[in-house]
């Protein structure tokens, strides 16, 4: 029983001995400091919008119900979804096995034999239990450090996996958005199609009384031929969009899919936060962060492995036998205890290189966060840019368009009146035509832009779910 007491303290002193704290990764300020050295964050994008705090949920402010039934069918469908689901799954895992090491190993072992005529079993001379435990003294912090790492990998793979899920749900808005365009230009380019049919049936009549020729029935028939050919333009591209976006939903591509009749509304002005917020919060800078505490960790883990490993051992059992005489002496059961001491003294200089290596993928971490850092600041910068230039531009063109289609109303009266020439017709229908493609293309890019934006920011598509359990719990 004391020598048990003893092994016990024995136990104990080496676990306050490897209780030693680990070194601690980063902080967020110092892996900016290191990624940006050449850059100052102001206190406001330069390229302007609203000031306030960043807010999530933003797919509800579309007020869309078939869109946010799309991002959730999105969600849930998509197989990119579940690989990622995977692998933060697989990364949990890792966590458990760099936790199991930290702590002792137990096993239970037994020999035996069956007792026949007047001998026992030879090849079992021994019969018994041994019931044996390591432990591994964590005494340089090398198992602390890699559980540290495989917890930091684990993190950056859930923050990866929610940057996914944005990202999806953002890439399913905008290709609503193109399905809805395309549908709309394709509505214009049958317009189109309609009116210089009547063209041609118009010609016609005025060669029949002798006010025409055949010059201009040929003129408003290749203006007819133009305009089909953009119309069937337009449905390949309505149903490329349609087909692009059922990929996106996990459906088949059968461009079955019916976009709206007409553009979502476009939501008032959206805050958009600070750099520096805007750092903290997306999910895609927060993964990168935690690859650069892992490989932090990982650098510890290669340093410890340098310097000596200490595993301390217990057993116990009770041993018997009917062919072996076991010594007089012999206690049964028996308890024993032991310690085993593994230095490193020379390994080729594969342990230095080792913790070279480790070093040099912490750097390559900093480096891909300044890389990811830059980005998304330009990302936030563009997307305001191109959002304040497109709010200018639709005015210009509503006018634009409005003043084509009254134009091209007057030149087909003077034409009608044989005061007018078939080739202005034409020409008039060719720029209103591109006017309303074009009025149309911007405020679809409007509501892309808001998209990137809220990406860009890293404003979720949905409440948090701290958030939309509250609301769902009141009682009314």
């Amino acid at each position: 029983m004391r020598s048990f007491q003893t092994i016990l303290a024995g136990l104990l002193a080496a676990a306050v001995i490897a209780g030693c704290k680990t070194k601690a990764p980063p902080k967020s300020a110092e892996i900016r400091q290191q990624a940006l050295t050449n850059i100052t964050l102001p206190s406001a994008w330069k390229a302007g919008g609203a000031t306030g705090m960043i807010r999530d949920n933003w797919l509800a402010t579309f007020e869309d119900e078939q869109l946010a039934a799309l991002v959730h069918e999105a969600i849930t469908n998509s197989p990119d979804l579940r690989i990622g689901a995977a692998r933060v799954e697989q990364a949990g895992h890792y966590v458990q096995l760099a936790k199991a090491a930290l702590k002792p190993s137990l096993g239970i072992g037994g020999t035996g034999g069956i007792k026949a005529g007047g001998g026992g079993d030879v090849s079992s001379a021994l019969q018994g239990v041994l019931l044996a435990a390591s432990w591994e003294a964590d005494l340089w912090g090398r198992l602390r450090y890699g559980r540290n790492a495989a917890q930091s990998q684990h993190a950056s793979a859930k923050a990866d996996f929610e940057f996914a899920r944005q990202s999806l749900a953002a890439a399913t808005a905008r290709s609503w958005f193109t399905a809805t365009e395309t549908l709309l230009a394709r509505q214009i380019a049958t317009e189109m199609v309609q009116s210089a049919r009547e063209l041609v049936t118009f010609s016609e009549q005025r060669q029949r009384v002798g006010a025409g020729s055949e010059q201009e029935i040929a003129m408003a028939r290749a203006s007819l031929g133009s305009f089909e050919d953009t119309a069937r333009q337009t449905r390949l591209a309505h149903e490329q969009a349609l087909r692009a976006l059922e990929l996106l939903l996990g459906r088949y591509p059968a461009a079955e899919l019916r976009a709206r009749s007409e553009l979502s509304k476009m939501p008032g002005p959206v805050p958009v936060g600070m750099p520096l917020e805007m750092l903290e919060r997306r999910p895609d800078l927060i993964a990168a962060e935690r690859r650069v505490a892992a490989a932090f960790n990982r650098v510890g883990e290669a340093k410890a492995a340098k310097l000596p490993r200490l595993t301390l051992n217990i057993s116990g059992g009770a041993i018997s036998s009917d062919v072996l005489q076991l010594k007089p002496n012999f206690e049964n059961p028996t308890f024993g205890a032991g310690a085993r001491l593994v230095a490193p003294i020379y390994q080729g200089g594969a342990l230095n290189a080792q913790v070279a290596i480790r070093t040099s993928e912490q750097k390559q971490a900093v480096a891909e966060y300044g890389q990811m850092a830059l980005r998304a600041l330009a990302d936030v910068e563009n997307a305001l840019a191109a959002s304040q230039t497109l709010s200018e531009r639709e005015p210009i063109l509503r006018q634009t368009l409005a003043d084509n289609q009254r134009a091209l109303e007057l030149t087909r009266q003077s034409y009608q009146v044989g005061r007018g020439d078939l080739r202005a017709v034409q020409q008039q229908q060719l720029s209103t035509l591109a006017a309303r493609t074009v009025l149309l293309r911007v405020q679809s890019e409007e509501l892309t832009q808001r998209v990137n934006l809220h990406l860009a920011i890293g404003g979720a598509w949905e409440k948090p779910a701290a958030e939309h359990a509250s609301t769902t719990t009141k009682k009314p």
